[in-house]
């Protein structure tokens, strides 16, 4: 098997514990020699500067590539283009564009009188600067707040036309699932590579949250079978056999990027990795 290029999703510290956390995790995963990492943007971008830090320090320490995660929550347009252009000063030229989650304790994403109304907007604002490479979010499945699956693939449509170089999915269970969207995506004219965004499963409960909240089908047998190990205290050891099965067939079916949601825990994505056949490349120097 041709090993696939990968790359890792961090969120930034919120503490030191968190930072501690953070870096055990770049410590851990860097030798694996991803194509590049990303650092979240938290919800109603409640980590507007912990996001900015945790990337200028990640780029400015380990010489990896680092990708800012940018929404269009709770900010001007003249707010995010500027912290677009400190990126770009300092050298950090890769961004995820998102609309962003709504703010803690809103129920939806309300535009900001003097922001970006879409993330279709801030793509094409940040594409017009020249100055970045753009990746936006896709959903194999339905974004809850879509109209049906045909209107989020125009949509992604849209967000590639505006100036987007690659999409990275949501999580999913089932390599069907992904096989099916990328076809979709393809029929719909999208020619921009489509990256399979892949979570080893570290705790049962929040991912099966997160799948609700996202739109995520859980397939009753794999819902039954974390159950099973999780009372049996063999949950780790499933979430590792399952997300590496699913990357196999994922890059058996000529996939050649997996992304990798680590939540800051790089145990089970290494555990994934290494069955691959993923092996560490690189060492990584004078980590803070």
């Amino acid at each position: 098997m041709t090993r696939p290029a990968i790359s890792f999703e961090f969120f930034p510290p919120k503490n030191l514990e968190g930072s501690f956390r953070l870096w055990d995790c770049i410590n851990t995963l860097a030798p694996l020699a991803p194509e590049f990492v990303s650092v979240t943007y938290g919800a109603g971008g409640t980590t507007r500067k912990l996001t900015h830090e945790a990337v200028t320090a990640i780029d400015r320490t380990t010489g990896l590539r680092v990708a800012a995660h940018l929404t269009c929550v709770d900010a001007t347009r003249a707010e995010t283009l500027a912290i677009a252009d400190e990126y770009a000063a300092a050298g950090i030229t890769d961004i995820v564009a998102l609309r962003g989650d709504a703010p803690k304790g809103q129920d939806k994403f309300t535009v900001h009188p003097d922001g970006f109304g879409s993330s279709v907007e801030l793509i094409g604002a940040l594409a017009d600067t020249g100055k970045f490479t753009l990746r936006v979010g896709a959903y194999p499945e339905k974004h809850p707040e879509a109209a049906d699956q045909a209107a989020d693939i125009a949509f992604l449509k849209r967000k590639i036309d505006a100036g987007a170089s690659a999409a990275i999915t949501q999580f999913f269970f089932e390599a069907d699932t992904f096989f099916r969207f990328r076809d979709a995506c393809a029929a719909a004219g999208i020619d921009a590579p489509i990256i399979p965004g892949i979570l080893p499963v570290e705790n049962w409960a929040g991912a099966a949250r997160f799948a609700k909240a996202t739109g995520t089908s859980i397939p009753p047998v794999i819902a039954q079978a974390f159950e099973n190990a999780t009372r049996d205290g063999n949950a780790d050891l499933l979430a590792t056999a399952l997300a590496t099965e699913l990357c196999d067939e994922l890059v058996q079916g000529g996939v050649d990027h997996l992304h990798f949601y680590t939540l800051n825990k790089p145990q089970l994505t290494q555990d994934v990795c290494r069955a691959l056949g993923i092996a560490p490349q690189t060492r990584l120097q004078n980590v803070a």
